[in-house]
């Protein structure tokens, strides 16, 4: 039955996805949806379930929120040096062209990934930790089911919402950090079938509550970090408009939304 349901999951993924790549001509509108909504499942989700599973604390502070903030500076930390790799190995290999002197700003004569700082590496990285969670809500799917069939309709529900937000934030992060197209359907793809094999997990495995708790506040730094740093600022770069603003607080309200329902 768990797998059955996860089944929706896979599909709400890949309906996700195709939505971010199907606006491609309002990328502005794009990053702030995906901003607002890793905002919200960050905030609205991931930490209270983090704060709940691993309750313990350590020299005074729960130990979910000392894992929030390390997954927050891990994330900076891959980046900065991925991306100082990067500047390295272009610098060597690549032969600059100074830019006429009635050159805008951007033309530097630099390669794009490099002008703007980030790595591709980091997009396949943090997908993957979207692949990861994904799992993770299979596996929540299927412990729910197993302690009741009420349980696991009201969970099923709550994680197909949502991978609505994961596909299309899979697909937008792959996509934002310069790897290709086929890569960042690849990702998403994973993404999708991430929750059935997790659903499937759990007929074989139990994971210990506090073991989940602070992988679920590790990974909400990480998606924060992502988030505030690259997302909401890129989406505001080019377009600082009123409707992008917007888009941000509709996918944080989205969330908020499908917690809501999934607690009535």
């Amino acid at each position: 039955m768990a797998v059955f349901v996860a089944l929706g999951a896979f599909l709400m993924t890949l309906a996700g996805g195709w939505t971010a790549q199907r606006v491609t001509d309002r990328r502005h509108l794009v990053l702030g949806l995906a901003g607002g909504l890793m905002l919200g499942v960050v905030g609205l989700d991931l930490l209270p379930e983090a704060l709940h599973a691993a309750g313990r604390e350590v020299f005074g502070v729960p130990a979910a929120l000392l894992l929030f903030v390390a997954g927050f500076l891990v994330a900076h930390l891959v980046e900065r040096l991925l991306a100082a790799r990067q500047a390295s190995h272009g610098a060597e290999e690549t032969v600059h062209v100074a830019p006429p002197p009635d050159a805008r700003p951007l033309d530097t004569g630099a390669p794009h990934s490099l002008r703007d700082g980030r790595a591709p590496e980091v997009g396949l990285t943090a997908a993957s930790a979207m692949v990861g969670h994904s799992f993770m809500d299979g596996v929540a799917i299927g412990a729910a089911f197993q302690v009741g069939g009420g349980m696991g309709t009201a969970v099923a529900l709550a994680v197909v919402a949502h991978d609505f937000a994961d596909g299309f934030n899979t697909y937008t992060i792959t996509s934002l950090y310069g790897n290709a197209r086929r890569k960042a359907i690849a990702m998403l793809f994973a993404d999708a079938a991430a929750p059935v094999a997790g659903a499937a997990s759990t007929a074989f495995l139990t994971i210990p509550e506090a073991l989940l708790g602070g992988y679920l506040g590790f990974f909400g730094g990480v998606l924060l970090y992502l988030a505030a740093a690259e997302i909401l600022p890129e989406a505001h770069h080019e377009h600082p408009a009123p409707a992008t603003l917007l888009c941000t607080v509709a996918g944080a309200a989205f969330i908020w939304l499908v917690v809501g329902l999934a607690a009535a």
